[in-house]
């Protein structure tokens, strides 16, 4: 694979129930999440959206995976070109391993968080033999059933811009000011804008919020209540015209969504 477009190439949902987590996703979202493959270890499920393109993958938490402390999650994986050298770089600036390198026939990984605590996934994917220049979608700025931002609450934001721009490529040249809240970076890589960075406040989890896109904001909202999960904020209008909520699903991940409203 060259390099992407985007950094932000797989996004990960971990959950203490992947059955469950399939019928909500179908019904918010409209995906198909699969059963797991045949012989893999961690039951790893794979997400089709409607169009029929990729968009990431489950794994059902074991109870010595939530012992070590994992609980449901969205996580991105973000594109690299060296996997052990990002690992290297990462922890010398303070970061911290979590999973180690894994080499699997679509590439290779290792989890780590940046050096405020967010974690996230690096990858090195392996194209298909057919397709060497093959690339990811997930991330799409307008698409239903894509990701469409990535919010990263950080407890230094001038310290997260600093890191994701040298290790990510990253740019940060356009703020809105939310008076006691702080900024609102926006965060861009190349002339595609994937989110933004933002001061959290001190109850905050350090990790991503992975927006998906929606059709209609206010079906989805009605999903996500119908499946057992709840709407904690929004949906609020945007910049732009549209609407966007966070989330939680009916096992605990939050997520956001956004789209506009409905006819």
């Amino acid at each position: 694979m060259t390099s992407p477009n985007v950094p932000f190439i797989w996004y990960e949902l971990m959950t203490t129930d992947a059955d469950a987590a399939a019928t909500f996703y179908g019904a918010v979202l409209g995906w198909t999440i699969h059963p797991p493959e045949p012989g893999s270890p961690v039951h790893y499920r794979h997400i089709t959206r409607s169009d029929g393109g990729g968009q990431g993958g489950v794994i059902e938490l074991t109870p010595e995976m939530q012992a070590e402390g994992a609980h449901p999650a969205w996580v991105p994986y973000l594109h690299v070109a060296d996997i052990d050298a990002a690992v290297a770089a990462i922890t010398a600036e303070g970061g911290r391993q979590l999973m180690a390198r894994t080499d699997i026939p679509e590439g290779s990984f290792a989890m780590v968080t940046d050096p405020q605590g967010t974690a996230f996934y690096l990858m090195k994917p392996n194209p298909p033999a057919d397709r060497p220049d093959a690339g990811s979608d997930v991330f799409s700025p307008d698409k239903p059933g894509h990701v469409r931002w990535n919010e990263l609450p950080s407890a230094d934001p001038e310290a997260s811009k600093a890191f994701y721009a040298k290790h990510f490529g990253m740019s940060f040249t356009r703020t809105m000011p939310m008076g006691e809240m702080g900024n609102y970076e926006f965060m861009d890589h190349g002339a595609v804008t994937l989110g933004a960075i933002m001061r959290k406040n001190p109850q905050q989890p350090a990790m991503w919020t992975t927006y998906f896109g929606v059709p209609d904001i206010d079906k989805a909202a009605a999903a996500i209540s119908a499946g057992g999960g709840k709407m904690l904020w929004g949906p609020h209008e945007v910049p732009g015209g549209e609407y966007s909520g966070i989330a939680m699903d009916a096992q605990g991940a939050l997520f956001g969504v956004v789209g506009p409203k409905g006819d």
